[in-house]
């Protein structure tokens, strides 16, 4: 094992194999020893992650819903003020502040297609987690 330092000063840790012999099973032998179905290994690679993505799928749920109450709550109100004279609304500034909100939701929309497309093996749990989080929120 080789450790060494990148241009940022981040130690990073390398592993050299040798392939002695020629084999295959020669450097299965070198590697570290790694069981897929133990309770270290399933918990910090998949549960973490799994449950990290649920509260944020759930929070997020919530954050949207509230947020949406909380902008039709605002568009009755101007529709009010609009009927007893208090203020007036146009269609064209209706329709302005449709196209702006329309354009940030594709914004961050394609934010999280460009994080999605960068899915580990953690990151697949964690998305199922979120989901799951979505769904429950």
């Amino acid at each position: 094992m080789a450790n060494y330092y990148t241009p940022e000063s981040q130690p990073v840790q390398t592993w050299d194999y040798t392939l002695n012999n020629g084999t295959v099973a020669a450097l299965q032998e070198q590697l570290p020893p790694t069981d897929m179905l133990s309770a270290p290994f399933l918990i910090g690679n998949v549960g973490a992650p799994f449950v990290i993505g649920l509260a944020v799928g759930f929070f997020a749920k919530k954050v949207l819903k509230i947020a949406l109450f909380l902008a039709g709550g605002a568009i009755v109100l101007l529709f009010i003020s609009e009927y007893y004279g208090l203020a007036k609304v146009s269609d064209l500034q209706l329709q302005s502040a449709a196209d702006a909100a329309t354009g940030l939701a594709q914004q961050s929309g394609g934010f999280l297609m460009d994080r999605l497309s960068q899915i580990t093996s953690k990151g697949v749990s964690a998305v199922a987690g979120f989901a799951v989080g979505l769904k429950f929120g």
